[in-house]
């Protein structure tokens, strides 16, 4: 049995943070989800990545081109394409897990991140393009992105809620996924595709390895080494303690009556930054009941080949509150660090959406002239 495998028996499912038109056509994929793969995730950054780093899509830019599309236009269609055949591969998956697994994710343009209605009407206008029952859109939990989710919910579109880093952003998280749910229960889906109350999912992302990196840097300062590497996977475990917390007790039961599903942490930004953390630290260190991991190529590798499989995300939760007021009590302040590193992120993801953009528009422009160059070749 995988490893993959022997944590899914444990509850955890691992998702793949990666993706590019030759994994899929390769037969690689499949490879993957034969392994116990469950899913796919992807961003802006992956898809600059995928794009700009190889050849696989030259030959639909070509024809993209041909039909006078936008740059936007061009990175859209290349992007569906992808996301919708991962779909297809994943629907196995999706099927024989009752809807709970076989997802794959795609994001909402980052320049849209504080802006609610607009995040609402892409959300739901690619939900709908694409037409898969197990596609998560993908929306950052900014104070714009919370009612956006809300409102998803309501419509029955699927949510990967991402760039979360703190307790109190996941709390308000939960709590955008909840009354969501509580008015889909009353209304029912609003778009094409959606799903009722008892099949519509959602999963919070929180990152983890950027905190490491940050609050290290804070603790050199203080001259504290002891709490190094350390901070991201106790911010992790309290969270996952608020998890259990959420979903129990009176209001969840009456959403659980109707069929809801939890919307489980995904543990997200899982590969080390300090190579001299194990590498595998963010994975064996964050296993537990009903969660996803999304590991990157090179995570997942090391993963399958050293990691250890074993239920630890439930343990040292006294110990990980400690360390946090340690933290406090060393001046560090932890929510500025969290909020600081959703700013970072949404900026970041918003730089490699524009390199992905110019990206594409050197690429189209490339093709053109060596087009041009043979017709005039050709033509002499």
């Amino acid at each position: 049995m995988s490893k993959m495998n022997e944590l899914a028996e444990l509850g955890q499912s691992i998702w793949f943070d990666y993706i590019r038109r030759s994994l899929i056509t390769s037969g690689e994929l499949k490879d993957l989800v034969a392994q116990g793969l469950r899913g796919v995730t992807s961003n802006p950054s992956i898809f600059e990545k995928a794009i700009a780093g190889s050849a696989d899509y030259d030959s639909d830019l070509e024809q993209l081109i041909d039909s006078n599309k936008t740059i936007h236009e061009i990175y859209e269609s290349l992007a569906l394409v992808d996301i919708a055949m991962a779909a297809e591969q994943l629907k196995p998956v999706y099927e024989s897990t009752q809807g709970r697994d076989g997802f794959v994710s795609l994001e909402v343009n980052p320049d849209l991140a504080n802006n609610t209605p607009k995040t609402i009407m892409e959300a739901k206008r690619l939900f709908e393009s694409l037409n898969r029952p197990n596609v998560m859109i993908k929306v950052p939990a900014t104070p714009a992105g919370l009612p956006a989710i809300a409102e998803l919910i309501t419509s029955g579109v699927n949510v990967n809620v991402t760039l979360i880093f703190g307790l109190d952003n996941y709390q308000a998280v939960a709590e955008a996924y909840l009354s969501g749910l509580e008015k889909l229960a009353q209304t029912g889906p609003s778009v094409t595709g959606g799903h009722m109350v008892d099949r519509v999912a959602s999963v919070a992302s929180f990152f983890v390895s950027r905190v490491d990196t940050a609050v290290d840097q804070a603790l050199e300062k203080t001259g504290n080494t002891e709490l190094q590497g350390k901070i991201a996977v106790a911010n992790s475990k309290i969270v996952y303690e608020e998890y259990r917390k959420i979903f129990s007790g009176s209001r969840w039961d009456s959403l659980a009556t109707k069929g809801a599903r939890v919307q489980r942490v995904l543990w997200a930004s899982t590969s080390t930054k300090n190579p001299s953390y194990p590498q595998n630290l963010y994975v064996d260190e964050l296993i537990g009941p009903n969660t996803v991991n999304t590991l990157p190529p090179a995570t997942l590798k090391s993963f399958m080949e050293h990691g250890v499989v074993s239920e630890t995300l439930t343990k040292g939760v006294a110990e990980a509150r400690k360390q946090i007021e340690q933290l406090a009590d060393l001046g560090i302040d932890l929510d500025k660090i969290t909020q600081d590193l959703q700013d970072e992120g949404v900026a970041a993801f918003a730089k490699s959406f524009e390199s992905l953009i110019t990206c594409i528009s050197e690429k189209r422009e490339r093709l053109l002239t060596e087009k041009t160059s043979h017709a005039t070749d050709v033509s002499k």
